[in-house]
């Protein structure tokens, strides 16, 4: 039986960062809607990813300070975990948000939501719980998820990816990372203020080789400094089972002893959640990874088609979501021609203290060097900030990169105490497009982080 197609003005697939967004604008028009999601609404960011280990790194943090109590003049008597306890505050969290999202959407004037998985049948038509229905207008938010690497062994063991680790309710006594990315960074850290050994193995000779090679030595350092292991320039990785316990081999050569753990998780990147879409039937071009093609504005090769968020390869993060959202419905109902190009590259790695990253890396910089540009940097350990010695809180650096022609900062990176805030001041000034003296010469609040970013940028020299 061939169900008749229902037609709404704009049909959102995935309920994550930038589909309800989108479907708040498109109820705002008038446009009969319908949001589509197959799992939780909320997507990665509220269920699986930002709320939930930002909850976790809060809970693992305050346990960190509980055990620095000495170097702040108390005694806080021995620290008990309760993962039971940490993980349900976790949980409240997380539920408090999603249910603030679909109360949103279920509010919305013109809006349906539909439970149920989406795929494409003929272009500009979706079948969903068995109803067909078709737009002029579709966004597909369809987000990504952990990759399972091809490891010799993967099928013989149990492992965790970054959804898994959350439903623990117990400290693992051995944590194995395979991958040091910006996600198992952070769990590794985390886990290890929890109580587990930790140990990180990768494949590259370094931490996250596409930041700077300070940037990974420093995190490695902060890292190590509480206990984290590393097993880095692993070339042959594998898993395999001893008893209850996981083996992982880290090295080519069998005389090298294998690392033992109690559990192991893989974070070795993400992939799209394109898979059974039935894009081809859409007119719909996809990459050699899955990603979805989008021009500048978020448009797919087929028309009435957008792609915003993880699917669309052009940003990995919440912020770059909410951007793809910001960028289409601008462009569809506000005749203001924004672009992704637009957007200046901008992320922080969410260990403590944190990373905060915009811009250029310097060794992006220094590629344009040879190129003929003259370029300006400026280099400041944390230990010079008097509030970050106040808090105890003293490692890391701020860094600076700027054009010596047109004193327009190019991209800066603070590793340190309130990193994550501090850098925005840097990032409105280049959005802004205006110069450091804009910061240089403006007067900052004492005691703060901030106040040495004027200072940071007055001793700006050649880079060579």
């Amino acid at each position: 039986m061939i169900v008749a197609p229902e037609s709404f003005d704009a049909l959102i697939v995935g309920a994550g960062q930038a589909g309800p967004a989108i479907a708040a604008r498109c109820s705002k028009q008038g446009l009969r809607t319908a949001i589509i999601e197959r799992g939780q609404v909320g997507g990665t960011c509220v269920n699986v990813g930002c709320t939930p280990t930002k909850a976790l790194v809060a809970s693992a943090r305050a346990i960190q300070l509980a055990r620095r109590g000495a170097e702040f003049g108390f005694d806080a008597g021995d620290i008990r975990v309760d993962m039971a306890r940490i993980k349900a505050r976790m949980d409240g969290i997380v539920a408090q948000s999603r249910t603030g999202v679909e109360s949103w959407l279920r509010g919305l004037q013109h809006t349906e939501l539909i439970t149920g998985e989406a795929r494409f049948v003929a272009p500009a038509t979706l079948e969903v719980a068995g109803r067909r229905l078709t737009a002029p207008r579709i966004f597909l938010n369809v987000g990504a998820r952990a990759v399972r690497p091809d490891l010799p062994g993967i099928d013989d063991v149990a492992t965790l990816d970054n959804v898994s680790i959350l439903a623990l309710d117990h400290v693992p006594e051995h944590l194995v990372i395979v991958g040091g990315s910006y996600i198992g960074l952070e769990f590794a850290q985390m886990m290890r203020r929890f109580g587990a050994a930790v140990t990180v193995v990768g494949r590259s000779p370094r931490l996250l080789p596409r930041e700077d090679e300070d940037v990974s030595q420093g995190i490695r350092a902060i890292l190590e400094n509480e206990g984290v292991r590393f097993a880095l320039a692993s070339e042959c990785i594998s898993l395999s089972r001893e008893g209850a316990r996981i083996v992982v081999g880290a090295q080519c050569e069998r005389d090298q002893p294998p690392i033992v753990g109690s559990h192991v998780l893989l974070a070795v990147g993400r992939q799209p959640n394109t898979d059974g879409l039935g894009l081809a039937l859409a007119g719909i071009d996809t990459d050699e990874r899955g990603f979805i093609r989008v021009d500048d504005q978020c448009r797919t090769s087929a028309d009435g088609v957008w792609a915003v968020g993880e699917c669309n390869g052009r940003g990995a993060f919440t912020h770059t979501a909410w951007n793809d959202h910001q960028i289409v419905v601008a462009n569809l109902f506000d005749d203001d021609p924004r672009r992704i190009t637009d957007r200046i590259a901008c992320y922080a790695l969410f260990i403590d203290p944190a990373l905060g990253r915009i811009g250029m890396t310097e060794t992006q910089a220094r590629a344009e060097m040879a190129q003929g540009r003259k370029l300006l940097h400026a280099k400041m350990a944390m230990q010079r900030v008097g509030r970050a010695r106040e808090a105890g809180e003293t490692q890391g650096f701020m860094k600076v990169l700027v054009d010596a022609d047109t004193q327009r900062l190019l991209g800066a990176a603070i590793l340190g105490l309130n990193g994550d805030e501090v850098v925005h001041g840097l990032l409105d000034v280049m959005a802004a497009d205006r110069p450091t003296t804009v910061i240089s010469r403006a007067m900052h609040i004492h005691p703060t982080v901030s106040e040495l970013l004027p200072t940071l940028l007055q001793q700006l020299e050649p880079l060579t």
